[in-house]
């Protein structure tokens, strides 16, 4: 990023059902990430506070993306997120569909209707090596009390299915499991109850978030294990704390389905960047 006369950083404040995120778009100029300022623009009562940072770069489609927690490390991938700048670019441009790259690789974003915005996951990671897990093993159903099963969708998931996920302290559980030894990564942790044919309440702890009002790829992780241990179809109703998302396991990978809102624009000041190096 230039300083030079320049008076601060722009960005967007987006969500996808209460999963909030601060987009910067580095398009015509990019931006320089640390950790240190990724953490400072998540502080909630310090800076603006985010579950995820998305940065919007150039590359072989038509925008890359690149995600950061809150606690600033990086992530491969973060659907909601990926939704809501979809939207942002197909109004930008008059478009009704979209070609993104992400460190996940290539996702594709259409427009649904009615205010509805699609972004195909790509095909879930379902071995060991490619979630990652630390050893060989059976992905549906791990050696964790309670049974597991866990997914790579571009970020690794551990997915409890559960008689009743209102009644799972997730602050707990999830600080718990998010750190499990099979996971070197570290994982995102859902329960998840199923409450009607192809029907699924869900909720989350992010790694380096913590507990989220909704997130699109655990999602479309609990999904994917849901029809995989045989509780669902292909496509799936998902009931999070923010609100609903649509879930379609295709042919050509999982389709993830739901609102999103453009909240404000705003500029970080130069003092306030300059406080975080």
């Amino acid at each position: 990023m230039n300083t030079e006369n320049d008076t601060g950083l722009p960005f967007m404040k987006m969500h996808g059902l209460g999963n909030d995120f601060v987009v910067v778009d580095a398009r015509q100029e990019s931006v320089a990430i640390s950790a240190a300022l990724a953490r400072g623009i998540a502080h909630r009562q310090l800076g603006v506070g985010f579950d995820q940072l998305a940065v919007i770069g150039t590359g072989t489609g038509d925008a890359h993306l690149t995600f950061y927690n809150s606690d600033g490390s990086t992530s491969g991938a973060c659907g909601n997120a990926t939704r809501c700048i979809a939207r942002h670019l197909m109004d930008e441009s008059g478009r009704t569909e979209l070609h993104l790259t992400t460190d996940r690789g290539d996702l594709f974003a259409k427009d649904a209707g009615d205010g509805l915005t699609s972004v195909n996951m790509g095909q879930p990671q379902l071995l060991w090596h490619e979630i990652p897990l630390a050893e060989e093993m059976d992905t549906l159903e791990l050696p964790i009390e309670g049974g597991p099963t866990a997914t790579g969708m571009g970020n690794p998931h551990c997915t409890f299915f559960v008689d009743d996920a209102e009644r799972v302290s997730l602050e707990d559980f999830g600080a718990r499991y998010e750190h499990h030894p099979l996971y070197p990564e570290r994982t995102n942790v859902q329960v998840a109850s199923l409450i009607g044919p192809d029907h699924i309440r869900m909720r989350v702890w992010e790694r380096g978030v913590g507990v989220t009002m909704a997130s699109g790829s655990s999602s479309c992780a609990t999904a994917v294990a849901a029809a995989r241990r045989g509780l669902t179809g292909d496509q799936v109703r998902i009931d999070l704390d923010g609100g609903t998302l649509w879930i379609n396991w295709a042919d050509d990978g999982v389709w993830m389905t739901g609102p999103t809102m453009h909240v404000f624009s705003g500029t970080f000041t130069r003092s306030f960047l300059d406080s975080l190096v």
